[in-house]
């Protein structure tokens, strides 16, 4: 009887450890995709000019909602923030989200105050030239700091990529192949970011972002993720470099510890 009750309990805790790694597995999957989807807009939100107003607004009702989900599901990270030691990755990382965080507040209810479709019905009177302002700086601000914080995070990534792929083992032929390749999209991000004048808007040295109309999508977006692609190769090297030898400092290690598991 005494045995028959002890495998019972046994089973009954192996049953709610399954169940909670099934549950711990469907959140991280649910994660992911919010991320994507928040990059994949973002990236849409950038050619403002390319889609119309009123298809910029409904996208960024989208971000605003994928916003909230992203930090709901998140929510550990805030609860964490002053635990733990902060080594110099924890300290970027943590640095990093929470510029993240305050731009993308702006970027939103600056998009609020300005809106004429999606927020019409808001009873808002003036700030519209102070919320243009903050929309310009706080959008390339934005994108920047995407790329950066993707870059802390991009060995999960292409973790995840391989792990998809069912790429197994080292190749040093294709990891040098693919370092060629990251340094060929980062010369031409840089390119592009100084040709398309980022830094201008982002510390409002103009009032005004010059918008191509007659620009193609494909071009746009090229130079966009080249950009992007640049500030994640930059990051991700110097996050290599700052890893201390024989520690576990790396940058899945670091969001780990800042975020309990949580993430950000």
């Amino acid at each position: 009887m005494a045995g028959r009750d002890f495998t019972g309990r046994v089973k009954g805790k192996y049953r709610i450890m399954s169940e909670r790694k099934s549950k711990m597995k469907a959140k991280s999957k649910i994660k992911r995709a919010v991320d994507l989807l928040m990059t994949l807009v973002l990236l849409f939100l950038m050619g403002y000019q390319l889609w119309g107003e009123t298809a910029h607004e409904w996208a960024g009702a989208g971000m605003l909602v994928l916003f909230l989900v992203h930090h709901l599901l998140n929510h550990g990270w805030y609860r964490n923030l002053f635990r733990r030691k902060y080594t110099v990755m924890r300290v970027l990382i943590s640095a990093v989200d929470l510029a993240l965080l305050a731009v993308m507040i702006c970027l939103m209810a600056s998009g609020i105050v300005m809106s004429r479709h999606v927020f019409a019905f808001l009873p808002i009177t003036g700030g519209m030239g102070t919320a243009r302002l903050v929309h310009m700086a706080a959008c390339y601000w934005g994108f920047v700091l995407m790329a950066v914080h993707l870059g802390f995070h991009w060995g999960i990534v292409m973790a995840r990529v391989r792990q998809i792929l069912g790429v197994t083992g080292a190749s040093k032929v294709r990891g040098l192949v693919l370092r060629i390749l990251a340094v060929l999209i980062a010369g031409y991000g840089l390119y592009a970011f100084v040709t398309r004048d980022l830094a201008t808007y982002m510390f409002l040295r103009t009032q005004f972002v010059f918008l191509d109309y007659s620009e193609s999508p494909i071009s746009f977006y090229i130079d966009y993720l080249a950009m992007m692609g640049l500030f994640i190769w930059i990051v991700y090297y110097l996050s290599v470099i700052l890893q201390k030898p024989g520690r576990n400092n790396s940058p899945r290690a670091e969001r780990e510890s800042s975020s309990g598991r949580a993430g950000n």
